[in-house]
């Protein structure tokens, strides 16, 4: 599959779904939680990726953690699990792309501005409180598909205080596994990872070029925030986990 050919099936799932996503929106309809999940399915079978969940992942005021590679994650991620994902505020910005995560209800946060650190972690945990999930990559960056970067335990900050027991904190692996139905190397990791300032267009292209993707997604067992002793030993907890996960998968032994 060419590089146009794929953009112009992105182009056409998101022309056929985006239209009805911002009415049910709009109306607050219960198909306002659906419809970005069928647009992420469909870009992502559109770039040529497949992609299947191991374990269970559980719904209703769900904090779902998950390692970070790529842009890519986000379709991959939205196709399974339903929630709102964390991003930094210049995504709000990028164009289509902004205006795909508002329809996603994204909660947007301004990393160099502490001072909003504490509105930012309400709308986290209200949202939470309402019943919804929320999607939080703590590496608060994306890594090089090779190791997994320290989770930031500010970033947990968000579910202490009141009504914390009622949160359910998931841990989430994801992994690229294979491309073209061969293993994929640490070489090839590095082509699908989106590092530090890469222009997105330019490596979305490249991505195109690769050919068939396999992902996986490995939900791991849930916890809470009082099982411990605070928010730095519930990252380490997470960050363990996960890295584990993404050893077994990208040593095929899911």
């Amino acid at each position: 599959m060419g590089p146009m050919k794929t953009m112009a099936g992105a182009m056409f799932a998101t022309g056929v779904l985006l239209p009805p996503a911002y009415a049910a929106r709009l109306l607050d309809s219960k198909a306002a939680d659906t419809m970005p999940r069928l647009w992420h399915r469909a870009v992502s079978r559109s770039l040529g990726v497949s992609s299947a969940v191991l374990g269970t992942a559980v719904t209703g005021s769900v904090l779902y953690v998950a390692n970070h590679l790529s842009w890519l994650d986000i379709p991959v991620i939205g196709s399974h699990l339903k929630g709102s994902f964390v991003a930094k505020s210049e995504v709000s910005e990028m164009g289509v792309v902004g205006f795909l995560a508002d329809m996603q209800n994204t909660i947007y946060v301004d990393r160099e501005r502490r001072s909003r650190s504490a509105s930012q972690a309400g709308a986290i945990q209200e949202r939470l409180a309402n019943g919804g999930n929320v999607i939080l990559f703590p590496e608060g960056t994306s890594n090089d598909g090779v190791r997994i970067l320290p989770f930031k335990s500010a970033l947990f900050s968000s579910i202490e205080g009141v009504g914390e027991d009622s949160i359910r904190i998931q841990p989430v692996t994801i992994a690229y596994t294979h491309m073209n139905g061969l293993p994929l190397t640490r070489h090839r990791l590095i082509d699908i990872a989106w590092i530090g300032d890469m222009e997105l267009g330019s490596h979305a292209l490249d991505f195109m070029r690769l050919g068939r993707i396999e992902a996986r997604i490995m939900c791991h067992e849930p916890v809470r925030r009082g099982d411990f002793a605070d928010r730095k030993a519930l990252a380490r907890h997470c960050q363990s986990v996960i890295s584990a996960g993404y050893r077994q998968l990208t040593r095929g032994q899911n």
